[in-house]
């Protein structure tokens, strides 16, 4: 097979799939190197293939000429002077290594087409495995297996990077970044010669998590221009990189960052990286994100029920729990028609507030004297399924577990890490905590019947040391997360069933490496619809809306103190996992039934919305506003929402331009009535005529509707259906 792939065409190796083409120099003596990535460009001979391999170097500076380039790991021993894929050292010693093609196989994958690749380094002991995937959807995945292989020598690694090449013509960087209670804020800048260096160094993903590194044509939008971007699947520290060289070379990079001494490997020993996901796109940002929402519905074990109308009660109730505030609430929650309950945080051990009990993961006598099963046979005898939430990675210095374990603490050796919370970080790789953790989450889950855990994570990890246990003042942060990632994986396993939210004091864990291991994720703490809607966008580049709880807040914001009305709060949280947060049981008997009318709505439209395309309008003629929404695979059906934030500086608001709809159909559109709307601040635009007309695709996508005329802080959602039988 090996000799087979070498001498396809010369050694060009083109890989085809979903309109995206990758050919490779797997000719040797180097390891495999990507010569083009981007739109197919059909079937090429090998002189063709050749001339995609031109260096961008000219030989009017042949002193500068290195023999190759940019391989899957590319080397300052070859001449590479841009960021290398691998460092490390044996003691000062085999610093610079150079693989030489070993092996090299193209077979097919589950996923897709998948290329194994050896390079070995006699010189320096070393060999590198690699895997590339090019998925059925578009996808191109890449990890490495780094092994030490020679008889008598540790070798430390310091860097072991994902480096993909780009053409020069992409030129414009966007990534994102935030805040707690504000994350997924995009950022964009021109990548001028040097480097664009993005790093978490949180011991998790971090609510200012690039998600997507993309670099794209200049001017690149949600539905124009070419895009290529960047995803590292992992949730712990982390580097992004986006590169242009002086010689024409650009480049974008992500790998796990490694603390000074994690990784020494002992004769014999691997490291295997996270999975990198790179993807292209010929139609803007959406693009991408169709593509990695293609790949990420595809994945064993993803949901493909219906997903549950969630009542979680942190804003409802915070600490302040008993069962008849609990059972009143989970009756109105039925009443409304939730299908799931989530006890939040102050069920166990002392916890009254944020300052204690952490970690005592034992049902609280004093509020809870007989235990939770009243509440849970409740929930249940009420159509709901229970849930209940956990924080395992976190402990109170004033609980009963961090007294009778101060080693499982995380943190150097006789002096402590800054608080934060109230919260110090548990050592979960340490086998005792683990097993603790392990044994009492399982017990609970299996005397409750719990169906659902939220699984929080509310702070950074500070001196990521091991106290105690077996490697005792050694880095701590790589054998934490990947024990993480076990103890979801060993509940779910315990537990078939079981679904986990991954919550990360709201969107700090959001990424590819923890939501193999979880169901959905909680985009933010803030629950706010104005801050939410951009929140939302941002995250949905990297995760379809069935992955992304987004659940309705009282009128008066937890997180802004803003107060807005219902029918923008229910607008908002249509788009996503749908839930509710706010105390029902304080409405009037007609607020309940406009939270019931849209519960009803929203089961009505979840196939869509939870198996559709993503599609986020640019409208830079009228700033004010947003627009997006989702159009079914078939482009038949589409659900849209218009959102003004504030007031434009014109009395008209932009037509409505949708995106992804079918030029050759016609649709029914229709104006989806929000409950506790009121007409006379809600009412369409008297020119618009939007509401029931049957219009064009080509009008639709290029013309646009006229718009409602919405005052700041309302919405209006538009639903569309092709008319069957006709056509333009």
């Amino acid at each position: 097979m090996a000799n087979d792939v070498q001498s396809h065409l010369g050694g060009w190796l083109p890989i085809r799939r979903a309109g995206v083409m990758v050919v490779l120099d797997v000719g040797g003596p180097h390891l495999p190197r990507i010569v083009y990535w981007g739109r197919d460009l059909g079937d090429l001979d090998a002189d063709q293939y050749r001339l995609l391999a031109v260096e961008p170097y000219t030989t009017a500076a042949p002193t500068n000429y290195p023999d190759v380039p940019l391989t899957l790991s590319p080397s300052r021993a070859q001449g590479w002077d841009g960021w290398p894929g691998l460092t490390g050292h044996r003691d000062g010693f085999a610093s610079q290594p150079l693989f030489t093609l070993a092996e090299v196989s193209l077979g097919a994958a589950p996923d897709g087409d998948l290329l194994r690749y050896a390079g070995v380094d006699d010189l320096a002991g070393l060999r590198l495995d690699g895997e590339l995937e090019l998925t059925v959807d578009g996808v191109l995945r890449h990890r490495q297996t780094l092994t030490n292989v020679a008889a008598d020598a540790a070798y430390t690694v310091d860097d072991l990077l994902t480096v993909l090449p780009v053409p020069s013509r992409a030129m414009e960087v966007l990534d994102y970044t935030g805040r707690w209670a504000n994350e997924a804020q995009p950022q964009r800048r021109t990548l001028d010669q040097g480097t664009w260096l993005r790093e978490q160094r949180r011991g998790r993903t971090g609510p200012d998590s690039p998600l997507l590194l993309s670099i794209g044509t200049p001017g690149f939008t949600h539905r124009e221009g070419e895009v290529w971007g960047i995803h590292l699947g992992w949730s712990a520290d982390q580097r992004y990189l986006a590169q242009r060289l002086n010689d024409g070379y650009a480049l974008v990079g992500a790998g796990e960052i490694l603390a000074a001494g994690e990784v020494i490997l002992a004769p014999g020993e691997a490291l295997t990286t996270p999975w990198a996901y790179g993807v292209f796109s010929d139609r803007g940002l959406d693009g991408a994100s169709a593509r990695l929402h293609a790949m990420l519905r595809r994945r064993p074990g993803h949901v493909t029920s219906p997903r549950p109308i969630v009542v979680n009660t942190w804003e409802a109730v915070y600490f302040d729990q008993s069962f008849p505030r609990l059972a009143a609430l989970a009756d109105a929650a039925a009443e409304v028609g939730a299908e799931r309950f989530v006890l939040d945080d102050g069920w166990f051990g002392s916890r009254r507030d944020d300052t204690r009990g952490l970690g005592d993961w034992y049902v609280s006598d004093e509020v809870w004297p007989d235990g939770l099963g009243p509440l849970a046979d409740h929930v249940r005898s009420r159509g709901m399924d229970f849930g209940l939430w956990f924080e395992p990675e976190m402990v109170n210095p004033d609980s009963d577990l961090a007294r009778a374990h101060p080693d499982w603490v995380i943190g150097t050796d006789g002096r402590m890490p800054p608080s934060a919370r109230h919260q110090q970080v548990l050592d979960v790789s340490h086998p005792q905590a683990y097993a603790y953790l392990r044994d009492r989450m399982s017990d609970l889950i299996a005397q409750y019947q719990i169906g659902y855990l939220k699984w929080d994570h509310n702070r950074d990890v500070a001196d990521p040391v091991h106290r105690g246990g077996p490697r005792a003042g050694r880095p701590a942060l790589r054998e934490q997360t990947l024990a993480v990632y076990r103890l979801m994986d060993e509940l779910r396993t315990r537990h078939p069933g079981l679904e986990i939210e991954s919550c990360s004091s709201g969107g700090s864990r959001v990424d590819y490496g923890v939501l193999a291991h979880t169901d959905r994720v909680w985009a933010s703490d803030c629950i706010d619809p104005l801050e939410r809607v951009g929140i939302v966008a941002g995250i949905s580049t990297l995760l379809p809306f069935e992955l992304i709880g987004a659940h309705v807040g009282s009128r008066r914001s937890h997180t802004t103190g803003r107060q807005q009305d219902l029918p923008l709060r229910l607008a908002v949280a249509t788009f996503g996992h749908a839930g509710i947060e706010s105390d029902l049981t304080s409405l009037s008997s007609e607020e309940l039934g406009q939270f019931k009318q849209w519960v009803a709505f929203v089961k009505s439209v979840r196939p869509l919305v939870h198996s559709g395309e993503v599609v986020r309008i640019d409208r830079p003629e009228d700033p004010g506003t947003v627009l997006y929404g989702v159009v079914s695979a078939d482009g038949r059906e589409g659900l849209f929402n218009l959102v003004r934030l504030r007031s434009g500086v014109g009395y008209e608001t932009a037509p409505l331009r949708l995106g992804g709809v079918r030029p050759s159909l016609r649709y029914h559109v229709t104006r989806v009535p929000l409950p506790g709307e009121d007409a006379s601040v809600h009412g369409l635009h008297p020119r618009t005529g939007v509401d029931g007309v049957v219009v064009a695709g080509t009008l639709l996508r290029d013309a646009g509707l006229p718009a409602p005329s919405l005052r700041p802080e309302q919405a209006a959602m538009f639903h569309l259906r092709a008319v069957d039988g006709e056509e333009q």
